[in-house]
């Protein structure tokens, strides 16, 4: 599974929210923290924000911080946002032929593995082992 940049930056952006929630960091704070265009992220955080994962408040001490819920939020649910569906990608070339579709069903399967994978991960146990780290 590669993910697209937009993936990986909702994923940086709600774990670093979500590390204090109570927190609020402007666009441009996230951009410079990950070395990212503010306008590239704002996209991201306002598909975050229609998922109800971050809110995001205008004016002087405006910012966006984490809403969502640490314990039953998946990092399989963020990468559903930005993501297709596994089994819905477009077809490539080559994938009508005997070898592209044996080749398909194993891309197929690793996709099924890694989404089981991301949907056992919560944030809480994504940041809990960060912070062990730290």
């Amino acid at each position: 599974m590669r993910l697209q940049t937009g993936t990986r930056l909702g994923l940086y952006a709600v774990l670093e929210l979500a590390r204090d929630p109570q927190r609020t960091l402007s666009a441009a704070d996230l951009a410079e923290r990950f070395g990212v265009s503010s306008h590239h992220l704002a996209k991201v955080l306002r598909t975050l924000a229609g998922a109800g994962l971050v809110r995001g408040d205008r004016g002087a001490s405006g910012g966006y911080r984490f809403t969502g819920n640490r314990r039953r939020t998946t990092l399989m649910d963020i990468v559903a946002l930005f993501e297709p569906v596994p089994g819905r990608r477009a077809k490539e070339a080559g994938a009508d032929t005997d070898i592209g579709q044996a080749l398909q069903s194993v891309l197929l399967e690793i996709d099924e593995i890694a989404e089981a994978t991301l949907r056992s991960i919560s944030i809480e146990t994504l940041l809990k082992g960060c912070l062990q780290h730290a």
